[in-house]
Order: C-alpha cells, then sequence, then structure tokens
C-alpha cells in the first residue's frame, strides 16, 4: 500500500485559484450567464446571480471528495469541538480537506456584532449556515461546531442545502457531565446569575428529532475522541462523501 496522500502534496491557495475563473478574458465570454435572472432577495434589490463555469462536479473531482456540512450540536461542554478538532485531523490524515467553523471563533469575526439574545442566536446560526453551504460547495467537508440550540433555526442551515449533504451530529450528553466538565466555567457563572439566557440552564437546548449521528455516552463511559471521529468518518465513506 502506498503513502497516505496528505495536504502537503498542494497548496490550499493553488487549490482555490483552480476553482476560481482564471482568466479576465474567460470571465467576459461568461459574463451573460445568468443576466436575465434580476431578483429580489431580502433587502437586495435588483440583483443577479452570476454563474461559474467552474462547476460543483469539477470541484469533486479535482479535491477526490463531494462537498458536506457536518453539523455538530450539543450542549457546552458536550465535546463538540473535541469531535471536530479530532474528526479534522482524521480526514487530514486520508488526504481529505475539511474546515472547521467554531462558534466561538466566529463571535471573534463575522458574528462579533452578535449577542445572545434569542434573534442573534438565529441571525448568529443563519450566517454560519451560508459560510457553511460555500464551504461544502468548493467541494469540502465544512465541520460546523456550535451550540445551535434551536430546531428550527438548524432546520433551516439543512435547507440551504438542497442536495441534502447536511450531517447532523447530536452530541447527547448530560447536562450534569457538561456541567461538571465545564472547561471555561461558564456554568458556574450561570448558576451564579452572572450569564444570562445560558443554553441548558435558564434557556432551552432542542434537541434534534431526525439527526444523522448520535453520539452518546456507553454505559457510562464517553467514547474517546477517535472513536467518536470514527464514527462520522465511517458515515461520510458509506455516503460516498470520501471519494468523487
Amino acid at each position: 500500500m502506498g503513502p497516505v496522500p496528505t495536504l502537503d502534496n498542494f497548496s490550499f491557495a493553488f487549490v482555490i485559484q483552480v476553482m476560481a475563473v482564471s482568466s479576465w478574458e474567460h470571465c467576459e465570454r461568461i459574463k451573460d450567464y445568468g443576466t436575465d435572472k434580476m431578483t429580489t432577495v431580502g433587502n437586495s434589490t435588483n440583483i443577479f446571480w452570476q454563474e461559474s463555469p467552474v462547476g460543483k462536479l469539477e470541484r469533486h473531482k479535482l479535491l477526490n471528495q463531494k462537498g458536506c456540512v457536518v453539523w455538530i450540536t450539543g450542549l457546552s461542554g458536550s465535546g463538540k469541538s473535541t469531535l471536530a478538532c479530532s474528526l479534522s485531523r482524521e480526514l487530514y490524515t486520508r488526504g481529505k480537506l475539511s474546515y472547521i467553523l467554531d462558534g466561538d471563533n466566529l463571535r471573534h469575526g463575522l458574528n462579533k456584532d452578535l449577542g445572545f439574545k434569542a434573534e442573534d442566536r438565529t441571525e448568529n446560526i443563519r450566517r454560519v449556515g451560508e459560510v457553511a453551504k460555500l464551504f461544502a460547495d468548493a467541494g469540502l467537508t465544512c465541520i460546523a461546531s456550535l451550540i445551535s440550540p434551536y430546531r428550527k433555526v438548524r432546520d433551516a442551515c439543512r435547507a440551504m442545502l438542497l442536495d441534502a449533504n447536511f450531517i447532523e451530529v447530536f452530541m447527547n450528553m448530560p447536562l450534569e457531565l457538561c456541567e461538571e466538565r465545564d472547561s471555561k466555567g461558564l456554568y458556574k457563572l450561570a448558576r451564579a446569575g452572572k450569564i444570562k439566557g445560558f443554553t441548558g440552564i435558564d434557556d432551552p437546548y432542542e434537541p434534534p428529532l431526525n439527526c444523522e449521528i448520535e453520539i452518546k455516552q456507553k454505559n457510562g463511559l464517553c467514547p474517546t475522541p477517535t472513536a467518536m471521529a470514527g464514527e462520522v468518518v465511517s458515515y461520510l465513506e458509506q455516503k460516498g462523501y470520501l471519494h468523487d
């Protein structure tokens, strides 16, 4: 068996360049694509959808994988980030390209203008869903790791992917365990009344009803990061996401 291919064999920048339109002249030849489809979306009026000369199937072939969104949801402390990092590493060792959208990280930039009121949380997840859709369309395995407490909002993100490439992973860990871990000290602050609207304490978490993967304790023990990642990778393999 030959060596496992890794992303060191090519630069990510090169991949993005190949996905993009390679020259202005090419853009000129395709500039009329979709120009007869003026639409209004939300508050944006008189806009047009610009088609790309490089399609999704071509990107899949280039990367030898199919784009999808692995949406990891669960309480704070349930192991979402642990799974996301372990899964990304496992995919990397297999030569597969992924990117993690971490809820806290995104609030350092894209979503730094949002708080934690219900309407802000809804907008937070909507934005992440839109970004995740773009990553999947580019051909990557997008790993979104967020509490995303509201079922309706998660389902709206699922609906963004018209070809059903949305894999919901529910970290079904009991509140007592998550609160015992409390690696960030947030549960302690919430119990003391210093954080308001904290999921699981004074704000609800609505568990998925039909998730693709559910990860929970077995015989009172939590699965290891490697085991959790292996379960997700097995699903991706079975569904054909890890090859063109």
